[in-house]
């Protein structure tokens, strides 16, 4: 039994000489095997740490030797094994927890003295000096000749960059390294993302410029990435649509959707309160959602797209005299903000919900409304926009929707009144 991680040896009779342990652990392998004990001639069941400056080993007797284990925080790979003779804390931290686990179950019947056959038991060896390097942080793939096939990537990896692999799918091994902080799968031929992508609890960084991406998943949306997901680019790949729980992901800073075949944004894109660098170039944008005025970004880039010259007076009327009944009391949820949610509403009245516009008299519309398209000057919402035609222009097309006719024609009134045809 073998254990990689950082241990601390603490000797506990160091207060009483008025001195302190240092406090820090240094890397180690910890194993768990028989040793020979020269007085006695009898083999006996040991504990041996051995580190970079004693890659030899110190040992320390394990039968009738351990006083208590503390494992209150065994998940995050910490815990402490508290010897009898000599009297010292073996801290072990940055371990594997499920390897963490079997070590200290196997130290446990070791102390017991239960049957050796039982144990996995290791030779007492010395180690090499890889085995107690400090853990790999950053890990780079550039070609796939360089790919790991026989051996993991290290678990300790907060950054790991695996480009030109020529991957088609993402490899399940990545997504054990629970400390991955950015991953960057770019330039590869990826054409579908696993929803456990979303159990990576620290990643803030997830890079697939350039694949084959054809869809992006709403289970990704829903996932600990609402919490964590910063950074987002997926430009030049085939996505035609981004799913309607998209903007759960409120911790983005930046997101890349340039050179794809976009026809649309998400309509609650302004729930992206935290969006700073939005970029969304050469994709088939005609028009931008309503939503889009309540962003406030420091950069827009949306150069390329088909962009049509709005007319207030080209609408799609939706409407009905009376209104339904449903469409009245999902307007009143809405305006009264009532909480709901599958448990009290079916769940397609859910979506609609989330998908209400709001008029220009800031009431709500859910599925009954007059839409239209305004002009808007892209700079009311970032401070630096890049040009959206060769023709030097800065404006762009914004959907507006209304809640009655006459809320349109008052809007229209105003048009006109401002010289607008």
């Amino acid at each position: 039994m073998k254990l990689q991680c950082d241990v601390e040896v603490v000797n506990r009779m160091l207060p009483s000489f008025g001195m302190k342990s240092r406090g820090k652990g240094a890397r180690a392998v910890v194993s768990i095997g028989k040793h020979l004990d020269k007085s006695s001639q009898r083999s006996n069941i040991y504990m041996m740490i051995c580190t970079a400056k004693d890659r030899t080993g110190s040992k320390y007797k394990l039968r009738d030797n351990i006083e208590k284990f503390f494992t209150w925080f065994v998940e995050e790979g910490k815990a402490t094994v508290r010897l009898k003779e000599p009297a010292v804390d073996v801290c072990l931290s940055k371990a594997d927890a499920n390897s963490l686990k079997n070590f200290l179950s196997a130290a446990r019947l070791a102390d017991r003295g239960s049957d050796t056959s039982s144990l996995p038991l290791s030779t007492l060896t010395p180690v090499r000096a890889r085995d107690v390097e400090q853990p790999k942080k950053k890990l780079s793939v550039m070609s796939k000749k360089d790919y790991p096939l026989t051996s993991n990537f290290p678990y300790s990896l907060e950054q790991l960059q695996v480009s030109y692999c020529k991957l088609s799918r993402v490899d399940m091994r990545m997504l054990s390294l629970k400390a991955l902080r950015r991953l960057d799968l770019s330039n590869n031929h990826i054409k579908k993302l696993p929803a456990t992508i979303g159990d990576l609890g620290c990643l803030s960084e997830l890079i697939l410029h350039n694949n084959h991406l054809e869809a992006f998943s709403e289970a990704l949306c829903l996932s600990t990435l609402q919490q964590t997901l910063q950074v987002l680019d997926l430009s030049q790949n085939r996505l035609q649509s981004l799913p309607s729980r998209f903007c759960q992901l409120r911790e983005l800073m930046n997101l890349k959707l340039d050179d794809n075949k976009l026809a649309g944004l998400p309509l609650q894109i302004g729930r992206l309160s935290k969006l700073r660098f939005l970029s969304a170039a050469h994709n088939q944008l005609t028009v931008l959602p309503a939503d889009f005025f309540k962003l406030s970004l420091e950069n827009l880039d949306l150069f390329g797209n088909p962009f049509v010259q709005p007319n207030p007076l080209d609408h799609t009327m939706q409407l009905a005299f009376p209104l339904p009944l449903q469409e009245i009391a999902s307007r009143a949820v809405a305006d009264l903000r009532i909480p709901y949610g599958p448990h009290l509403i079916p769940a397609h009245l859910c979506g609609e919900l989330e998908a209400a516009k709001m008029c220009e008299c800031r009431r709500i519309c859910v599925s009954f409304h007059i839409k239209t398209a305004v002009s808007i000057n892209l700079h009311q919402v970032s401070h630096t926009v890049v040009l959206v035609d060769d023709m030097g222009g800065t404006d762009a097309p914004v959907q507006q929707h209304f809640c009655s006719l006459s809320c349109y024609s008052e809007f229209l009134d105003g048009c006109l009144q401002r010289g607008l045809r």
